[in-house]
């Protein structure tokens, strides 16, 4: 039943209030110049909830990891406003967007990156130990239980599988509590079973800690791990879609028109 007001109009609903972790509005972002210009991202606009998985995907050269990098503050942008919070990335110095990275994100990305001489405590510490701080024991402690890194802490990277390693990155994005953390194709150089690892921890992390996490995928089934997936194609937001499946992603994507090549290979 609509509720209306003493004059017969339609009452307005309250309004409601959304948190939102990080927002893209009206991007415009270009590869390259003259001829060989592509515009890739294309007047994108999108809102990330805080505390919520959200998983992005489309087409080789759809834009997405264009959007995550901008979403990040990794890359500069043409045009639009980015923000992360209530922070404008698009007012701040070279300088105060690489604070703001070290102080406020996390990221997980494909190569793990981890530094070679350092064991994997060290790893998992380094954004803190950058920043002149020590980690809050209990949620260290916390993060190398859920992680299952205990016996394999005093190790290096070339001592630990790949599924370890990619364990550590995680642990290492965490660790400082950061409001976001961005995952580009972070399963990518694992096998199933410890991709599917990761991708179990990312959405715990998402339901136990309120973690906001952003994972750029092509993948239907590390889709499916998420809450929500945005949708790309030729540089914009062109659908969403809440609890995904694999299945009914797989069928989204299968409503995508072909995008053009406005990425670097792999993006």
């Amino acid at each position: 039943m609509t509720t209306t007001t003493t004059d017969g109009q339609p009452a307005t609903a309250p309004a409601t209030t959304t948190s939102f972790a990080a927002r893209a509005i009206d991007v415009v972002k270009t590869h390259g110049r003259g001829e060989a210009a592509v515009r890739a991202l294309d007047g994108a606009s999108v809102a990330i909830p805080t505390g919520r998985f959200t998983a992005v995907m489309g087409p080789s050269g759809s834009g997405k990891s264009t959007l995550v990098h901008a979403l990040a503050g990794l890359d500069g942008i043409d045009s639009g406003r980015v923000l992360v919070g209530d922070t404008d990335l698009t007012e701040l110095s070279e300088r105060e967007r690489t604070l703001l990275r070290r102080e406020r994100l996390g990221f997980v990305f494909q190569a793990f990156n981890l530094v070679p001489s350092l064991t994997a405590a060290e790893n998992i510490a380094l954004p803190l130990t950058l920043a002149g701080k020590r980690p809050d024991p209990a949620w260290l402690a916390e993060l190398v239980e859920v992680l299952g890194l205990g016996p394999r802490l005093g190790h290096r990277p070339s001592q630990l599988s790949g599924g370890q390693q990619q364990r550590v990155a995680v642990g290492r994005a965490l660790v400082a509590r950061p409001e976001l953390v961005f995952a580009d194709e972070p399963t990518g150089n694992l096998d199933s079973r410890a991709g599917a690892a990761l991708l179990s921890f990312l959405r715990d992390a998402t339901r136990t800690f309120g973690q906001t996490t952003v994972m750029v995928t092509h993948d239907p089934v590390a889709a499916a791990y998420a809450d929500r997936v945005v949708f790309l194609a030729d540089g914009r937001i062109v659908d969403e879609l809440a609890d995904p499946t694999a299945e009914t992603v797989l069928a989204r994507l299968a409503r995508l028109d072909t995008p053009r090549i406005d990425e670097p290979v792999g993006a």
